[in-house]
């Protein structure tokens, strides 16, 4: 019999993603869970199984294509037990389809766009939806999210998409489903927001109002060339502008004398080998951070401006930035408070390697309350990172200098490490950075600090 290979469910969230690779031609004999395709989403590159064995005898997915979840990849003539799939034949999946389907990759991608939960990859993914934060959406949320007003039909929506619509405050039943049979996606929801955010409206007659100016053309003044933008920078780059729009940024800057930190980390690095880790600055700050997040929790938290609230978080996942092949990523160590400094430097080496070997799991993408940014390997005396939304703070590490410190009665050589701090002024003062941030470099001074209260 016939079978047919679907998109599988991918992880929370993910209705869509590029074809990267296609690992199967007609007449090639599969086993279960050989690989069909590499699919890159909004957070990672996926592997698709094949649930089935037997001969390929049609390959509808192109590399450099869109596929939805649920969509047909292949088909497989099988011996199998499973039912015969009585999907109609779709049509050929092609790189030439409207991008607008695809989730975070519409039409209006040039504007600046709403970021949604997690990464920058987002995480980076899923960070379109910031827009509820938005100026617009500070005004009342409208009565129902997802029930129609009396005489309006039910919006045809899935439940978790009724209450992402919540969430970012939007009347369902105002949107126009571009899925099977009219059903509204999850695409459907951000593009919304996006165009509310950017002033468009999504009633008909209404001006299309990108805020985007028109890019000159450069090749008249000389050679140029051209390249496609990947979906990692694509995503970077709309969470980016959009956390930045959304978010009235501060940064607060510091000095932390980690000069006992290095004296430890050079005692005691060889210990932490045997156990399988490298003892770094980067997990001991991150122990550091965990705990300030605990004393600190408006730091830990995220600002619902839709229905005037405040989000305390009684966990701590904190994300660690990692450069890669790809661009920027930022996976997610959860419960860092509850994790000893050689747990989170094996967690760390972890997630940054399979980060760039494109093996970190959408999930683990997701969910962050805090982020840090350490770019002290590469240089530079300080920066300011951006807060990535729906957090509320993240922490920049530069590279630490050895310099002549008064110390009592004379000048002392000390490793002095240099550190900002970028959050959210809507829900953190400035006072209370500094609290914060030197409550940090307390902890890297002085460790008791961390048992004092």
């Amino acid at each position: 019999m016939i079978q047919a290979i679907k998109v599988p469910e991918i992880g929370e969230n993910v209705e869509s993603g590029v074809v990267v690779a296609v690992h199967i031609k007609a007449g090639d004999t599969l086993a279960v869970d050989d690989t069909v395709i590499e699919l890159e989403t909004d957070k990672a590159l996926v592997e698709i199984p094949s649930p089935f064995a037997g001969r390929v005898t049609e390959v509808l997915a192109e590399a450099g294509a869109q596929v939805n979840v649920g969509d047909v990849i292949a088909r497989v003539e099988s011996e199998g037990e499973a039912a015969t799939a009585k999907d109609d034949a779709p049509a050929p999946i092609t790189a030439t389809q409207d991008p607008a389907s695809m989730t975070g990759n519409s039409a209006e991608e040039t504007s600046p766009a709403p970021p949604a939960p997690n990464t920058v990859t987002k995480d980076l993914a899923s960070v379109t939806d910031s827009s509820a934060e938005g100026p617009s959406l500070v005004s009342a949320p409208p009565t129902s999210a997802s029930e129609a007003p009396p005489g309006r039909p039910p919006a045809p929506a899935a439940p978790s998409i009724r209450r992402l619509a919540r969430e970012l405050g939007v009347d369902i039943v105002e949107i126009s489903g571009s899925g099977l049979g009219g059903r509204i996606t999850e695409a459907d929801i951000k593009t919304h927001v996006r165009q509310r955010q950017s002033g468009n409206s999504l009633t008909a007659g209404s001006p299309s109002v990108t805020g985007t100016p028109t890019m000159p053309d450069f090749s008249r003044w000389g050679k140029v060339h051209i390249e496609e933008m990947d979906t990692v920078r694509r995503l970077t780059a709309r969470s980016t502008a959009a956390s930045w729009t959304t978010i009235p940024h501060v940064t607060q800057f510091d000095e932390a004398d980690i000069t006992g930190v290095m004296e430890f980390i050079e005692k005691k690095a060889p210990k932490v080998e045997k156990a399988g880790a490298k003892l770094t600055v980067t997990a001991i700050i991150t122990r550091v951070c965990a705990e300030a997040l605990k004393r600190f929790p408006r730091f830990n938290a995220s600002i619902d401006v839709a229905n005037r609230r405040i989000i305390l978080k009684q966990y701590v996942h904190i994300g660690i930035a990692a450069d890669t092949p790809r661009g920027l990523l930022v996976p997610v160590i959860r419960d860092a408070d509850q994790k000893s400094i050689v747990d989170l430097a094996k967690a760390i080496v972890d997630l940054a390697q399979r980060a760039r070997n494109k093996k970190v799991k959408p999930d683990e993408l997701e969910g962050g309350t805090f982020s840090i940014s350490n770019q002290g390997g590469i240089g530079g005396v300080g920066f300011t990172p951006i807060v990535l939304w729906p957090q509320v703070a993240i922490l920049g590490v530069s590279r630490s200098v050895v310099k002549p410190v008064f110390v009592q009665d004379r000048f002392e050589p000390r490793t002095v490490l240099p550190l900002s701090l970028s959050y959210d002024h809507r829900i953190i003062d400035g006072a209370d950075a500094a609290r914060f941030l030197r409550w940090i470099c307390d902890g890297l001074e002085q460790p008791m600090t961390l048992f004092l209260d």
